[in-house]
């Protein structure tokens, strides 16, 4: 052969490679022969689309891409995106799929994939399991007390036989995806109360210990749980139920599986930005501490720089600007104001053994509401035990903000207010204003100091303010009893 029909083959070798797609998933799934078939994956607690494919006239339609897909627990869905045929996506990535829908589960088969033949071998024991508990469940609500035993029992044997099938396959089958979600779904198992210290029940060893054992065997680098249905859960369940809900908890907690994801770019994203979603708005105040915790570590040390766009990024360096200055147990940042009189003042010249501060705006419907109820409670209870109230206008202009503190007699307030120039200035030398120092991004918004003008709570109703106060205030008076 001369070289030049040498290359020529060569080249068409070479093309033909390059032409392999990096995943095809063939289906067969009757009884549709028009529209479209669906790829989608698990995503946290979410579902997303990624392909989509023509159903010809023989029922089949082909899934196929460029680049290999993530490792996950995938979804064909039909036409009317109404079901779905799961299947698992690692290694394997070329397989067929044949179904109908008359009957799924006899009729779901996978060729060219011993993952999903596995997978699919897992959901019939499962869903037959689940059948029979269901059924034998629905007996023992109408059974006499012996027969409801009999049930009970067999419900119990059930289950365990399901369990046994799962420590087998996980003996069996240990680098298979099905294993990594098994020890998800798996729980600690706390010693029975005779290998407790001192050989008694020991609810903080209990505890200790099923917390230490919480993350057994899964693994922070395994980019596949992330595209499961199991393993955001699970980490929601760590957060809100196993830790205590005290920031410095969290954050350590936060910190660890973060930095025992790092060398897995997908599991780190994935971590780093759903802890950081929990904690940007979160549900308990102070917990925000966490989040000014993961954004200095992570965000402006740039290690999420190659994954967030720019909108994104805007939006967690607002927010991490604007609560660094404000968390609770930190000292609340000064800054000078005028009161009504044009004397200029700051925050900490102000003294008495809580200070609240109020940030209000004398046109804004809400303000005008709570304000007056918040002066009732100043005026009758707080005022009396040296409870110091400033109200800071937020916006509105002067004149509508004197005239409403005359027409509501708001009176013994520390009113004040910062001019035009005093705000240019702060922003010309370059320093935060009030604003972005106590993240006032509404009104009314009430923040409670001690003596020390340190932070104890913020973003309080004033009936939370009552509460709080009444319990800070009966606190203070029990320490001066000789």
């Amino acid at each position: 052969m001369n070289p030049k029909g040498l290359a020529i083959i060569l080249l068409f070798l070479s093309s033909h490679a390059f032409a392999q797609p990096a995943y095809q998933i063939k289906v067969t799934l009757k009884p549709f022969t028009s529209g479209y078939l669906y790829l989608a994956h698990h995503y946290g607690k979410k579902q997303y689309l990624i392909d989509s494919a023509r159903i010809n006239e023989k029922s089949e339609a082909v899934f196929s891409g460029k680049e290999k897909l993530f490792g996950g627990v995938y979804m064909i869905v039909f036409p009317q995106k109404n079901s779905w045929i799961e299947c698992i996506i690692d290694k394997e990535q070329h397989f067929s799929v044949l179904a109908d829908t008359a009957n799924l589960f006899a009729s779901t088969r996978f060729i060219g994939s011993n993952d999903n033949t596995l997978f699919a071998e897992y959901q019939k024991k499962s869903y037959d399991a689940g059948t029979s508990i269901s059924s034998m469940q629905k007996q023992m609500a109408q059974a006499q007390p012996a027969e409801a035993e009999k049930l009970k029992a067999s419900i119990q044997e059930k289950s365990t036989q399901l369990q046994q099938y799962r420590e087998n396959f996980m003996k069996m089958h240990p680098d298979h995806l099905l294993t990594a979600i098994f020890y998800v779904l798996k729980d600690p198992v706390v010693p029975p109360a005779n290998q407790h210290p001192k050989g008694k029940y020991d609810s903080l060893y209990a505890y200790q210990y099923y917390k230490s054992h919480y993350w057994d065997n899964i693994s922070f680098t395994d980019e596949r749980l992330v595209r499961t249905p199991v393993f955001q859960p699970k980490l929601d369940r760590y957060f809100n139920d196993v830790l205590p809900q005290y920031p410095d908890s969290l954050k350590l907690a936060a910190g660890e599986i973060i930095d025992a994801s790092k060398s897995n770019p997908e599991m780190f994203k994935f971590l780093l930005s759903t802890l950081t979603d929990k904690y940007v708005n979160p549900t308990y105040m102070g917990q925000d501490a966490v989040f000014v915790y993961l954004f200095e570590k992570y965000y402006l040390t740039g290690q999420a720089d190659s994954w967030m766009n720019e909108k994104y990024k805007k939006f967690i360096f607002d927010r991490g600007y604007s609560l660094m200055g404000n968390i609770i147990g930190n000292q609340g940042a000064d800054f000078p104001f005028i009161d009504t009189s044009g004397k200029p003042s700051s925050l900490y010249v102000i003294n008495g053994p809580y200070t609240i501060i109020c940030f209000w705006d004398p046109t804004c419907s809400h303000c005008q509401e709570e304000v007056p109820k918040l002066d009732s409670l100043f005026q009758e209870k707080w005022k009396k035990k040296g409870v110091k109230l400033v109200g800071m206008m937020t916006e509105g202009g002067k004149e509508p903000w004197l005239k409403f503190i005359r027409e509501h007699n708001l009176k013994d307030w520390v009113h004040v207010y910062q001019t035009q120039a005093m705000k240019d200035a702060d922003y010309a030398a370059g320093k935060p204003g009030f604003r972005q120092l106590y993240d006032v991004y509404q009104t009314p918004m009430l923040y409670l100091l001690d003596k020390d003008k340190r932070i104890i709570a913020k973003k309080l109703s004033y009936q939370q303010m009552d509460d709080l106060l009444k319990v800070k205030l009966q606190a203070t008076t029990a320490l001066k009893l000789p």
